[in-house]
């Protein structure tokens, strides 16, 4: 079994092309998808007719 210390954290807000950002990068792209769905459900347009696009 390894070490606590030698176990990098998953959660960590690191920056550049890393297994964490890429981690952060997944989860707010999953929020973004079920606001735009949200948006869809809620209204008769969808995420871009709310911008007149």
């Amino acid at each position: 079994m390894e070490d606590r210390e030698t176990v990098p954290n998953r959660n960590a807000w690191k920056v550049g092309f890393t297994p964490q950002a890429e981690i952060w990068n997944g989860r707010l792209a999953m929020v973004g998808f079920a606001v735009a769905l949200g948006i869809q459900l809620v209204s008769s347009d969808g995420f871009l007719g709310i911008f007149g696009l």
